[in-house]
């Protein structure tokens, strides 16, 4: 079984409008809702990909009902997500179908008590010794120490679980320094943490201090990869047009799906940029397409790089 962790739960919610204007009055003629926060997008992947996900956090108020009641109907997903007294955050993007744009708003997370967090962190060690691998992953709420993600990195390891970071700022610093097993920033979440703008010098410096494997997303370019055994480059078919909302989610998914079948570094690459891509291509923001995917991975390309790692 798989591990996704989102301290900070949301209930996504979609609307659609013909053309979105500033200062006017829109009819929405399409309303989605779905459970959301990234690692809860990743658990949905894995769960699409075949493996058994338990998902873990914080959920309260009317918010956090409704966004556990839809994940009862998630095949393949466990709720063991931890009550708190504050609502769950709710996300709202707008989806301009003229221009194919989207406008988010992300309303912050419930206050956290410290009895609320060390609540939660008597759970997940509890979680752990029938785990194959963790995902950390998003913000944090307000109330969570800023070195959260740190201190669950190293509960993990002490329990040889391998984890998966994905978060940015000051998170992502003292995570990262914790020596996960993999770190998956983008490139301007790579820039914060190292100062570098050149993804291949920047995934080095990210990796000297402390992760173990360091998986860059380029964005439509692909991953760019670097870790003991080798520095890899996997790149999909060609440039694709589409909505890129929860590309890097399933990308996470992928990489840790491969992890816990023991798959081999450029294997797991292809993984992850065929998944992102297929999402990218989806008609459903956060989905992928299954026909896709299959077609993708004979498709997307991993080339080896000289590296000094």
């Amino acid at each position: 079984m798989i591990l996704t962790v989102t301290l900070n739960t949301a209930l996504d919610i979609t609307y659609r409008v013909p053309a979105l204007r500033p200062h006017a009055s829109h009819r929405v003629t399409e309303v989605t809702e779905r459970p959301g926060g990234k690692g809860l997008n990743v658990a949905r992947v894995l769960a699409a990909l075949g493996h058994e996900v338990t998902v873990t956090g914080f959920a309260g108020g009317a918010t956090g009902r409704a966004l556990r009641d839809q994940l009862t109907g998630v095949a393949g997903v466990t709720d063991a997500l931890v009550p708190v007294a504050g609502s769950t955050r709710r996300t709202i993007a707008v989806v301009d179908d003229t221009t194919g744009d989207t406008t988010q708003l992300n309303e912050p997370g419930p206050v956290v008590t410290p009895a609320e967090w060390s609540t939660f962190q008597d759970a997940y060690e509890e979680l752990l010794p029938s785990v194959s691998a963790v995902a950390l992953c998003g913000s944090l709420p307000p109330g969570v120490p800023v070195g959260a993600y740190a201190q669950l990195i190293r509960t993990a390891r002490a329990s040889d679980v391998p984890v998966l970071l994905d978060t940015s700022g000051e998170p992502l610093r003292r995570g990262v320094a914790a020596r996960p097993d993999i770190v998956k920033p983008n490139t301007d979440e790579l820039a914060e943490l190292t100062g570098s703008h050149e993804p291949v010098q920047a995934t080095r410096d990210a990796r000297r201090r402390g992760a173990h494997a360091v998986v860059a997303s380029l964005g439509a370019d692909g991953l760019l990869a670097l870790n003991a055994e080798g520095h890899w480059r996997a790149t999909p078919p060609r440039p694709v047009e589409g909505n890129p909302t929860g590309a890097g989610d399933s990308a996470v998914a992928g990489l840790l799906s491969a992890l816990v079948e023991g798959l081999p570094w450029p294997e797991r690459l292809t993984r992850a940029v065929a998944l992102s891509t297929a999402t990218v291509l989806a008609p459903t923001a956060g989905e992928f397409d299954g026909r896709v995917y299959e077609t993708l991975l004979e498709q997307v390309t991993v080339t080896s790089e000289a590296s000094a790692a």
